[in-house]
């Protein structure tokens, strides 16, 4: 299975892959959400893409119009001087996507149009690198939330078994080799990010549990509107949901390699556009000092130039990493050496999403991974 469990994998040492010289012919589907207007941006001024542009796809089945559609009409923050429109938005078809010579298409579509679009894409020779939940989880139980329907089971359970997480950090190797990267969700990359290098190295007392408290900017819910999400509810308000049922959850307890009863993730809805900050509450098997845990998480994120570690003290917020491609990690040990606290910030929309799914192409080319992340 492609999610290694050896304490080697999960240190992920760097290979020497073999480099790509010209960039890949890219595609966006699904361009019109906030996720998918930051992957634009980024690819649109990533160093290796100078003189390949992505193509950008609207929705399967929309008609072709005489009037054209620009990016630049849905994200006008990515116009031109003069307000030039330069990148068309197409309609999607498997014929368009073949005859451009796509080689990697992003999908940042909705969890059901990215299970059933994504085997096609590798029948068709074509990698994906998937923003969304379809293929992120390994055990159908975890798999459930999701309500995905397969109209070739087999077939997609073969194509689950091999689809690579897509967290750099952890999982680099796979992701270099991978037809499929399922890009994992923002609050999960949080507290992943956070308590893989304290439980690989064996501190964590499990049965005493883990809780996550974790709170995210309102661009997180995406762009449609709900009740929960607009103005009258989100401002002057912090709100708890999905309380004992958040569909990340799932990816803690497969990445992280712990059950149900170890860990509690409750997620707060903030009344910001962007960024998460998640606090999470540890005991430790034995006393340890503090210059212990920044050792282990040195060595962990020594390959890692997208994770940040903070000075004790001196612990991460928001607005330190929002429109940023970083996650900033810190932590607070009690006087008693037992309790730790650790805080875990990043953008969701940017390593908790398409900055992520940058870095991933990166190395999938075989390019450094922070490549025009910085």
């Amino acid at each position: 299975m492609a999610n290694a469990t050896a304490h080697s994998t999960m240190l992920n040492i760097p290979e020497r892959p073999a480099v790509r010289i010209t960039a890949p012919r890219t595609a966006i589907a699904g361009i019109g959400g906030y996720a998918g207007g930051e992957l634009a941006r980024l690819l649109l001024h990533h160093p290796k893409f100078r003189e390949t542009a992505p193509t950008f796809l609207g929705r399967a089945g929309e008609p072709e119009s005489s009037n054209a559609l620009y990016l630049e009409d849905i994200h006008p923050q990515l116009a031109l001087a003069g307000n030039h429109h330069a990148h068309e938005i197409l309609p999607f078809t498997w014929e368009r996507i073949v005859d451009a010579g796509i080689e990697v298409l992003f999908l940042a579509t909705p969890h059901e149009q990215s299970r059933e679009w994504a085997p096609e894409a590798i029948e068709r020779g074509i990698k994906v690198i998937d923003l969304s939940g379809a293929w992120r989880l390994q055990h159908h139980a975890n798999r459930e939330v999701y309500k995905l329907k397969d109209t070739n089971a087999d077939h997609a359970a073969q194509l689950q078994s091999e689809a690579v997480y897509g967290c750099p950090e952890l999982h680099r190797d796979d992701i270099r080799k991978a037809r499929l990267v399922a890009n994992p969700g923002c609050y999960a990359t949080s507290i992943i990010l956070a308590l893989a290098p304290m439980v690989q190295a064996g501190l964590v007392d499990l049965d005493h549990g883990i809780i996550c408290d974790a709170k995210s900017g309102v661009s997180g819910a995406g762009k449609a509107p709900t009740a929960k999400t607009h103005f009258m509810y989100a401002a002057d308000n912090l709100s708890a949901y999905a309380v004992f049922g958040h569909r990340h959850t799932g990816e803690l307890l497969e990445q992280l390699h712990i059950t149900s009863d170890q860990i509690q993730f409750t997620p707060h809805l903030l009344p910001i556009p962007r960024g998460i900050l998640s606090t999470i509450y540890l005991r430790l098997k034995t006393k340890t000092e503090a210059a212990a845990i920044s050792t282990v998480l040195q060595n962990f994120y020594r390959h890692s130039p997208l994770v940040r570690l903070r000075n004790t003290p001196h612990l991460p917020e928001i607005q330190h990493i929002v429109r940023t491609n970083f996650c900033d990690l810190g932590f607070a040990l009690a006087a008693d050496g037992r309790r730790l606290i650790m805080v875990s910030c990043l953008d969701n929309l940017l390593k908790g999403a398409s900055g992520q799914a940058v870095q991933n192409l990166n190395l999938m080319c075989g390019w450094n991974e922070e490549e025009g992340l910085l």
